[in-house]
């Protein structure tokens, strides 16, 4: 493993021991629907950033 896989993994393991799923989705819909959405949004693009760079290059 590579000292950037380490630092996303140890990223991840944060963000996930911090926020608890419960409190983040009452958060955004607190804030509205459309709110929520574009966060949804945002979460699962992030995800799928993360994956695809985690995968590396296709040939």
């Amino acid at each position: 493993m590579n000292a950037s896989r380490i630092s996303l993994f140890v990223f991840l393991g944060t963000l996930a021991t911090t926020l608890t799923g419960c409190e983040a989705i009452g958060t955004i819909f607190k804030a509205g629907a459309y709110t929520a959405i574009i966060g949804i949004f945002l979460v699962v693009a992030l995800l799928w950033f993360i994956v695809s760079k985690m995968r590396g290059p296709r040939s």
